[in-house]
């Protein structure tokens, strides 16, 4: 089956002959999963119809959908939803929406991780105030190694920007701007300190 994606996309039905029905959902989760997350760069699903004895003895048969999903920098995310005896997945629509569910709640867990690791391995600068402009939304800081730093009242965290005076001790995140060094995340840490 093929699904128009940006990234390569493998879709296979085994024992059964898929209806327009089902099709269309696979490729509507396809494209809500290329919508939520950009950086996948492989999809493989494979789906099966089951036959099985249901409670009492009765024939039946569950749908079971795998999804096998790469993303940069990851292990690949896999989906199986082979619950068995789970009554839900006799209807292959919910099978496959509880399978790409189950992908998005990965995707976000992965995502959250690397938010996290991302805030640890920023590292703060620490500095102290040395001037603000008169009646401006700006300042300086002085860095540890003696440079001016520039910083706006929209870079002061928790609205401290009003709490700032010269001598102020402060925490910062340096980043290069359109005329230098500024800093962004501006957290006040200390007391004045005369200059």
């Amino acid at each position: 089956m093929e699904v128009y994606m940006e990234v390569p996309v493998e879709i296979a039905f085994r024992h059964c002959e898929p209806s327009g029905e089902i099709r269309s959902e696979v490729a509507k989760q396809v494209r809500r999963l290329e919508k939520f997350s950009p950086r996948v760069t492989t999809l493989r699903a494979a789906a099966s119809w089951l036959l099985g004895r249901k409670p009492g003895g009765r024939r039946g048969g569950f749908f079971e959908v795998e999804l096998r999903i790469a993303m940069p920098e990851h292990n690949d995310i896999v989906v199986d939803t082979s619950h068995g005896d789970a009554p839900q997945h006799e209807h292959a629509l919910v099978a496959i929406r509880d399978a790409f569910d189950a992908a998005v709640r990965q995707i976000e867990d992965l995502a959250r991780e690397m938010r996290d690791r991302v805030k640890e391995h920023v590292e703060t600068d620490r500095g102290r105030v040395t001037k603000f402009l008169a009646g401006e939304d700006y300042g300086f800081i002085e860095s540890a190694d003696g440079r001016e730093i520039y910083f706006h009242r929209n870079a002061v965290i928790d609205g401290a920007f009003d709490r700032l005076k010269v001598g102020s001790e402060v925490a910062f995140v340096e980043e290069a701007g359109e005329k230098g060094a500024q800093a962004s995340t501006v957290r006040l840490i200390g007391k004045h300190r005369p200059t």
